[in-house]
């Protein structure tokens, strides 16, 4: 077997002699043995497999790349590929003329594997005292080419043979690969047999990240699962809810569109509809033309592409790439690499893992001497290109050559060569850790080649685990419970203009392992959109966006992204886009014009400041001034004739109680209080009733005056201020009873009303027991009764100054104002029903005082001669 030595310096020590010797492997399954027997016996029409086989190897293909060492490592790195739809049969070999085609950034993730050996064997503190080997295979991304490359690596041989090891140095641990998912998983069994990790640096397949199922399984890449959630986050953000899907019917892609379905429902986005390519082996896709017809005839702008990056080719060929005003999400960068030089792509947005610049690896492509490296045409045309001075200076190299400027040049950080290093990297560090953990530190390697038995590939997954480690860049390097190293992806912006010019941005970053409010970033100043566009960043949704103050409304039959947007109803608001519900404002709130917020409700009450509280103050007040000049008046002309005519005691008491009458009326004014609630209806009950009381009283005096004049009547003992007194404290005397109960059960208290008007807190006085505060009107009502009755029937009795006719005026007044006093505040609200109530007092009041009180003060100072006792008896 050929060995290829590119370091010119000694190893760290001197390789252990050892015969080359071939030994049967127990390990391998007997249907697996028996399957690769056959594919053996298929291709090279051999009778036996046997460390010799490499004679008989195809001239096409390269043999792999080795280096031995004290540890040895293996790597399926992909140099060269065939077209994705000519896969050729698992049990063929694939026709190789013309099939095969470079794939530039492929042979840097080559040279990292091998430049990252080299510095970890030039470390004195990584695996001091070992050399670290590897088997390098290329699997050209064929099925069967796959299994014949981890056969050979497995074997130790250019042609591998199942069940068989020739060994000539350390023991292999573990295999670094960059195989399509497909493949890599296929490949898991395989390493599974062997109890050999294995760690992918390019697939992020949805279906691996599965310990139980995949327990040898670890990737320097993260987890696709990840850039499903990215998506969802970046829909979300834009607002972006009316998408389409088109992927590839392979098994992860299947997965990852489930996944992406089931985020965009759940975040409130729908999906127009999913396509999906079906592979064949013929250039052109059976199915494109549907697809391209859904896509064109489709309303939404927004489209998701995911599917494995080994379909570039056919994705741009196809009309669908070339079609403008899209935003494209796709789940590679890829999509920049081999643009269409006749479409202006913007709005693409891909989820990338991020590439870091290794510069001691930029050292290493710029003074490693090509011949060392497997040579072809292809690999002497990738060296020359380094030589044009259109290359970066980190990686130019000094020879002469005046090929055109080629794409690889310039994208040495665009591949995987960061993610090949951390693997390799992680992979010593965990071999490191396995080590000095055993022994507390390696000199015992120095001697007995058989101890290398004892560290087997198996025991290093528990390190592998736990590694944690800080790359050459400095940054944190671990796997998480899943086996996926715990990094982000950015999200990039690139901008490939007519004239193939590529203008790449970082506009954004998604890491899941960052804190909540760190895990998604997006720079929308950064991201170039189509002029075409009304608006930046664009707008895409089945239905414009529902501005706060209405709601959603779902479209019968259509999905929840397709609505109509409807005000909300009276008393709820909305204060953000795209509600699905309005939310009711707090009690003590209400919803402004736009009902996009709540607002505090105005606080209403009847107040001294406002004109209605005003006119209200001022009459109440003349009245008790008036009221306060006619019993002055009745005070002063108290030994006349018509004061003392009608009981005057019994005339200061209804002046009196008036004059109280009048001012509860203010006690209805102002912001109602616990006690000015209490005061308002008792102080006004209690002095109407000494009122009505003191009119009854004089109403009984009339009559009882008129009948204790006849001849033996017996009426005459009645007679007197003493019988009056008593008519008016037994009458008052159950109104205060009945207000006192009234307190002790349910007292009046303050209340707000939030419910009676719109948009208005009414302060007022809740009457606590609206029985008791009927049972309060009703007996005025009935003092007022018997008082117009008694008046009624005495109003034509004789005499100058029978005051009866007075009473039944002055009653029917006070009965006319509180009649309609009843249905006209039980149809008013808040400060209005105040209102009404203090001008049925004011009313009915004035109306006792005028119509009793008045012609007396007319005769006392208007007409003097009609006032005296002469007068009276004249009459």
């Amino acid at each position: 077997m050929p060995s290829y030595n590119i370091w010119s310096r000694k190893s760290k020590r001197d390789h252990i002699g050892r015969s080359r010797s071939c030994f049967t492997s127990l390990k391998v399954e007997a249907h697996l043995i028996l399957l690769l027997l056959m594919l053996c016996d298929n291709l090279w029409k051999t009778a036996e497999c046997q460390c010799t086989l490499g004679n008989y190897l195809p001239t096409e293909l390269r043999p792999g790349y080795r280096r031995d060492g004290d540890i040895m490592i293996g790597g399926l790195v992909t140099v060269e590929t065939f077209y994705p739809y000519n896969h050729p049969s698992f049990s063929t070999v694939p026709p190789f003329v013309g099939l095969n085609f470079p794939v530039p950034l492929n042979y840097y993730n080559f040279l990292a594997f091998v430049s990252a050996v080299e510095e970890i064997n030039n470390s004195s503190e990584l695996l001091p005292n070992l050399t670290l080997g590897f088997h390098i295979e290329n699997p050209y991304d064929n099925f069967f080419l796959m299994y014949r490359a981890a056969m050979n690596i497995f074997s130790g041989m250019d042609m591998g043979v199942p069940n068989y090891s020739c060994k000539t140095s350390g023991p292999l641990f573990a295999i670094i690969e960059s195989l399509p998912p497909e493949h890599s998983s296929q490949l898991s069994s395989l390493s599974r047999i062997y109890h050999s990790p294995q760690i992918s640096y390019t697939s992020g397949s949805v279906l691996m990240s599965n310990m139980a199922k995949f327990p040898y399984f670890y990737r320097t890449v993260p987890s696709e699962l990840h850039i499903c959630a990215g998506i969802v986050k970046l829909l979300k953000y834009f607002g972006w809810t009316w998408v389409g899907i088109i992927a590839f019917d392979d098994e992860n892609s299947m997965r990852a569109v489930h996944i992406l379905r089931e985020g965009i429902e759940q975040s409130g986005g729908c999906i127009e509809f999913i396509e999906i390519f079906r592979q064949s082996r013929s250039f052109k896709l059976p199915n494109t033309d549907n697809i391209y017809n859904t896509f064109n005839t489709s309303s939404t702008k927004v489209i998701i592409l995911y599917c494995n990056k080994d379909y570039r080719e056919i994705i741009r060929h196809t009309l669908i790439w070339e079609a403008p005003g899209k935003v494209w999400i796709i789940t590679e960068e890829w999509g920049f690499l081999f643009p269409s030089y006749n479409v202006d792509r913007k709005n693409t947005l891909a989820f990338a893992v991020a590439k870091k610049t290794i510069q001691s690896f930029h050292k290493f492509v710029r003074e490693a001497n090509p011949a060392i490296f497997p040579n072809d045409s292809f690999t002497d045309m990738w060296w020359n290109v380094l030589c044009n001075n259109q290359c970066p200076k980190s990686i130019q190299r000094s020879c002469n050559n005046d090929l055109f400027y080629y794409l690889h040049c310039d994208s040495i950080n665009s591949g995987d060569s960061y993610n090949v290093y951390n693997a390799v990297y992680g992979l010593a560090h965990a071999l490191h850790d396995m080590i000095t953990s055993g022994s507390g530190n390696t000199t015992l390697w120095s001697g007995e080649s058989d101890r290398y038995l004892d560290f087997l590939s198996w025991k290093l997954h528990h390190y592998l685990k736990n590694l944690h480690f800080k790359n050459v860049l400095g940054e944190e390097i671990f796997f998480d419970e899943n086996g996926d190293l715990a990094v982000g992806y950015d999200i990039i912006n690139v901008v490939i203009l007519p004239d193939g010019t590529r203008i790449k941005e970082i506009v954004g970053s998604y890491n899941p392992y960052a804190p909540p409010e760190q895990e998604f970033t997006i720079y929308e100043e950064a991201i170039m959109w189509e002029s075409t566009f009304n608006e930046t960043p664009p707008e895409f949704r089945c239905s414009p966006s529902c501005p706060p103050g209405f709601r959603k409304l779902t479209r019968e039959g259509q999905p929840v992204c397709c609505y109509d947007c409807i005000p909300c109803p009276e008393g709820e608001v909305s204060s953000q886009n795209d509600i699905d519900t309005c939310m009711k404002c707090p009690e003590d709130q209400w919803p402004n014009q736009k009902r996009d917020a709540c607002i505090p409700k105005v606080i209403s009450f009847l107040t001294y400041q406002e004109p209605l509280g005003i006119t209200l103050t001022f009459i109440c007040i003349f009245l008790i001034l008036i009221n306060t000049v006619i019993l002055g008046i009745f005070f002063h002309y108290k030994d006349t004739p018509i004061v003392k005519a009608n009981n005057r005691d019994l005339s200061y008491i209804l002046l009196i109680s008036l004059m109280l009458c009048f001012l509860c009326s203010l006690i209805f004014i102002g912001h109602p209080g616990k006690v000015t609630c209490i005061l308002r209806q008792t102080a006004f009950g209690i002095s109407f009733s000494i009122a009505l009381s003191s009119i009854l009283a004089k109403t009984i005096t009339v009559v009882v005056a008129f009948h204790a004049t006849k001849p033996g009547s017996m009426l005459r003992k009645w007679m007197g201020s003493r019988v009056s007194i008593y008519v008016v404290l037994f009458c008052s005397l159950i109104q205060t009873v009945l207000c006192l109960a009234w307190l002790f059960t349910a007292p009046p208290f303050p209340y707000l009303n939030m419910k009676s008007e719109i948009g208005t807190i009414l302060t007022e006085c809740n009457e606590g027991s609206i029985h008791a505060f009927y049972c309060v009107l009703g007996y005025m009502g009935f003092l007022a009764g018997i008082s117009f009755i008694v008046a009624f029937l005495a109003r034509n009795l004789p005499g100058r100054f029978n005051e009866a006719k007075y009473i039944t005026f002055s009653m029917l007044v006070f009965c006319s104002v509180w009649i309609s006093f009843i249905p006209t505040y039980l149809s008013t609200k808040g400060k209005y029903m105040v209102a009404v109530e203090i001008f049925a007092i004011l009313a009915s009041s004035a109306g006792l005082l005028g119509c009793i009180f008045f012609p007396k003060c007319y005769v006392i100072l208007l007409r003097p001669e009609r006032n005296r006792r002469k007068y009276f008896k004249k009459n």
